[in-house]
C-alpha cells in the first residue's frame, strides 16, 4: 500500500483546513443569531410596554385622587352651605340687630349694646341663632343638693356673684369650619381690679392705666404663644379671679362631644408637663368625664363653666335665657384646680385655643379694662 510522501501531508492537512463551512453549519448560526435578536427585540418591546403601563397607571391614579379630593371639598362646601341656610332661617329677628363697632365723641371704640325687654344689657353676637349674649351674669357657687338625679341639684335661688362679659366668639370644628358653639369670656365684677391690677403693673409697674403704646404692647404678649400662656397661667394661678365661660350651642349636640372636646383639649397641655401624671390629677380626670356622661344638648341650651377665687369649677347646665336664674342645675364641681386652669388656657392662650376669633375678642376686652384707671369698674363693652 503506498503512503503519501512527507511533502504531500502539509498540503493535505492545509487543504482541509481552509476548506469552506459547511452549509447546515451556516443555517444553525445564522439561525442562532437572528434567536437572539428577536428576543433583544421582545424584551426591549416589553420593557417599554411596561413603562407604558406604570405611567399610565399613575397618570390615572392621580387623575382619581384629585377628583376625590375635588368631590370631597364640593360636597362639604355644599353641607357647610346648606347648614349656613338652616341656621340663618332657624331664628329671625324682627328687626337687623347692628353690631358694627361706632365711635363715641371721645373717639373711643365701642360696640353696641342694647336691652332686652326686662331691661337688662344684652350684647349682639352676629349669629342669628343666637343673637344676643348677656353683658352681666349672676352665677352662685353651688352646692350639689342631689347627684343622683340625670342632673344634680338646681342651684340656689338666691342672687349670685355679678360677672361682666369680656368677649365672645363662635367655636368652629374642620378645615371648613362648622359652627359648633358660641362661648364668652366673663370676669366677676367685682374681681376686675385685680385684673386691671395684674395686667397693667406687667407692662408697667408704676402706672395705673396704660396709654395706646402700652396697650399695643400688652395686645402683643397676649397674643403670644408662649408669653401670653405664661400670663394668663400666672393670672389663674395667683390672682383670685372668678371667671367663667358661657357656651351655648348653635346646632343640636350632646354632653359627650362637648366632653371629648374639653378632655382632648386638657390631655395636650397636661400632656407636655410631668406635673400633671400625679393620681389626684388623674381622679380628676374622672370625675370630670363622668359629669357630661349625659344626653342631647339641643342648640341654645345653656352650658356654663364657673371657676372660683380658689380654682374649683363648677358645671351648670341650663335653658339658655339668662334671665331664668334658677333655671341652671348643677352637674357638679372639681376641686383640683390644675384642671380648670389647663381647660381656661385653650380658650385663652398659647399656639392653639378653641378658637382664634374668641380669643382675639377676649383680648380686645381686655384692652377695655386697662385704659382706665385701676380701681374703677368701667362699663364693659366688647
Amino acid at each position: 500500500m503506498l503512503r503519501p510522501s512527507r511533502l504531500a501531508r502539509p498540503l493535505a492537512r492545509a487543504s482541509f483546513r481552509s476548506s469552506p463551512v459547511p452549509t447546515a453549519s451556516r443555517a444553525f448560526l445564522s439561525q442562532r443569531a437572528s434567536t437572539r435578536a428577536t428576543q433583544d427585540f421582545d424584551l426591549n418591546k416589553l420593557n417599554s410596554q411596561r413603562r407604558d403601563y406604570e405611567r399610565n397607571r399613575t397618570a390615572f391614579l392621580a387623575a382619581g385622587a384629585i377628583a376625590g379630593i375635588i368631590s370631597f371639598v364640593y360636597t362639604a362646601w355644599k353641607l357647610k352651605k346648606a347648614l349656613d341656610v338652616q341656621d340663618k332661617t332657624a331664628v329671625k329677628c324682627d328687626a337687623p340687630i347692628p353690631t358694627e363697632a361706632f365711635k363715641t365723641e371721645a373717639g373711643e371704640k365701642r360696640k353696641v349694646v342694647l336691652h332686652d325687654d326686662e331691661g337688662k344689657e344684652i350684647v349682639p353676637t352676629g349669629y342669628s341663632v343666637v343673637p344676643t349674649f348677656p353683658r352681666t351674669l349672676d352665677i352662685d357657687q353651688p352646692r350639689a343638693e342631689n347627684a343622683d338625679g340625670p342632673v344634680a341639684a338646681s342651684v340656689s335661688n338666691s342672687a349670685g356673684v355679678e360677672y361682666t362679659l369680656v368677649g365672645l366668639g363662635m367655636r368652629t370644628v374642620t378645615f371648613i369650619g362648622i359652627q359648633v358653639y358660641l362661648v364668652g369670656f366673663y370676669v366677676a365684677t367685682q374681681d376686675i381690679e385685680r385684673l386691671q391690677h395684674y395686667l397693667v403693673k406687667k407692662i408697667n409697674p408704676l402706672a395705673t392705666t396704660l396709654i395706646p403704646s402700652e396697650k399695643d404692647l400688652l395686645r402683643k404678649a397676649l397674643r403670644d404663644a408662649t408669653e401670653g400662656e405664661q400670663t394668663w397661667d400666672s393670672i389663674l394661678r395667683d390672682a383670685g379671679c372668678r371667671t367663667a365661660f358661657r357656651i351655648v350651642p348653635v346646632r343640636d349636640t350632646d354632653f359627650h362631644h362637648l366632653r371629648d372636646g374639653f378632655v382632648r383639649a386638657i390631655q395636650a397641655r397636661s400632656g407636655r408637663d410631668k406635673a400633671y401624671g400625679d393620681e389626684a390629677f388623674g381622679a380628676a380626670m374622672k370625675e370630670f368625664k363622668v359629669l357630661f356622661n349625659r344626653g342631647q344638648v339641643p342648640k341654645k341650651k345653656e352650658l356654663l363653666l364657673s371657676r372660683d377665687a380658689r380654682g374649683t369649677m363648677a358645671v351648670l347646665y341650663g335653658e339658655g335665657d339668662h334671665t331664668q336664674h334658677a333655671g341652671r342645675s348643677l352637674l357638679g364641681t372639681i376641686s383640683d384646680e390644675r384642671l380648670s386652669r389647663l381647660l381656661w388656657l385653650n380658650y385663652l392662650a398659647g399656639g392653639k385655643v378653641a378658637s382664634e376669633k374668641a380669643r382675639d375678642n377676649f383680648i380686645e376686652g381686655i384692652m377695655e379694662f386697662v385704659e382706665r384707671p385701676v380701681g374703677t369698674v368701667a362699663t364693659q363693652i366688647l
